[in-house]
């Protein structure tokens, strides 16, 4: 029997099956192709990057607009959008049409496509329990779509635009305390290498970027970090090549692209680090440490402190709360961290502040006489 909402089944001889759109002819007919394995998992995420390569390759782009929303997805994502973003950013479109797009309305011919299942696919991603930010990516990347398919004359009108997006809620930044940093640090000092969790605890860089980071982009002299490059790895469109791939290139945005100043005490332990055989600044070897192997040995670490379970990112956000505890002003951290605006920065850090409110009370508390 087949998962409900899939096309995976488990065959008489044991095994399971998947099958997926391979392409598709002219005349629009589906060709399918299958992908086997000894568990439903297996299988699964062997479909999931076979799908995302195909939906993807090259195939018939005439008329495909009088096709379903997956024909025009297709065509709008290599035709328009392939060619005015990043190829990170590519990919993680890629994802979400994969992941929660296509299998609710994928199927629906484009001209067809109503309001009431705009509605429905909606009240979809708030079942899954994605925060409102999330749904609110999902759904404006459909509503880019279909606003192109209207500005190109394929649509008359764009419906989504009748659908009122649930508000975004800020979410309060996860930090650690002090007394954990330190806890966190004694396990980060004992590494060979330049430990990317010194770094991101004292320059707020993100994952990406301390992969990438060379000594070259170290400038002693002038003391300052050059945050020129981040790595990431994405689905790999080739047929016949890995499923994923890294790429290194220039960070998220041109707010991005910054100079860090770098204090005495990260200084000198950098210069401790520092070997000018060396290429990256915290691999032993000329080869690069990914983010994903970064975030494993992370978890590790921070098992090993005894602290709960976090992601990488929240030493970025630790940096920030820090910062702004000691009394560095908005706008040059905004600088330090790439951010596009101040507001972002406040919007983001102001509610991890308690500690900083409480003093700032205590302090106006003592104007108070009776």
């Amino acid at each position: 029997m087949a998962r409900k909402g899939e096309n995976i089944y488990k065959r008489k001889d044991g095994r399971w099956e998947a099958r997926y759109i391979k392409s598709r002819k002219e005349n629009g007919r589906i060709l399918y192709g299958s992908v086997y394995g000894k568990t439903y998992t297996e299988v699964k995420q062997k479909v999931i990057v076979l799908k995302a390569k195909y939906l993807y390759s090259p195939q018939h782009t005439q008329d495909c607009y009088i096709g379903t929303l997956e024909n025009w997805l297709n065509f709008w994502m290599r035709n328009n959008v392939k060619k005015k973003v990043k190829e990170t950013t590519y990919s993680n479109y890629k994802r979400v049409i994969q992941k929660h797009i296509l299998p609710e309305l994928g199927s629906i011919p484009l001209k067809k496509l109503q309001k009431k299942e705009l509605e429905n696919f909606l009240y979809t991603l708030q079942k899954k329990e994605l925060v409102a930010g999330s749904i609110n990516n999902v759904f404006i990347l459909l509503r880019n779509s279909l606003e192109a398919a209207k500005q190109q004359g394929y649509l008359s009108e764009n419906i989504s635009e009748q659908i009122v997006l649930p508000k975004k809620k800020q979410k309060e930044v996860q930090i650690l305390s002090l007394h954990q940093q330190k806890k966190l640090e004694l396990h980060a000092f004992q590494e060979k290498s330049c430990s990317p969790i010194i770094l991101s605890l004292y320059s707020g860089m993100r994952i990406g970027e301390i992969s990438g980071l060379k000594w070259e982009d170290v400038d002693f002299q002038n003391e300052l970090i050059h945050v020129r490059r981040t790595v990431s790895r994405i689905v790999n469109e080739e047929p016949n090549g890995a499923k994923t791939k890294l790429i290194e290139g220039t960070p998220k945005s041109s707010n991005s692209l910054r100079d860090i100043p770098l204090a005495p005490n990260l200084k000198k332990y950098l210069q401790n680090k520092y070997h000018p055989s060396l290429i990256y600044v915290i691999s032993n070897t000329n080869k690069l440490v990914e983010p994903r192997t970064i975030s494993n040995q992370f978890k590790k670490k921070v098992a090993a402190a005894g602290i709960p379970e976090i992601n990488f990112h929240v030493l970025r956000h630790t940096f920030a709360t820090r910062c702004m505890e000691n009394g560095i002003d908005v706008a040059s951290l905004s600088r330090i961290l790439g951010h596009q605006s101040t507001k972002m920065t406040l919007d983001i850090y102001t509610g991890s502040l308690l500690e900083t409110r409480r003093k700032a009370m205590h302090e106006l508390d003592k104007l108070f006489q009776i």
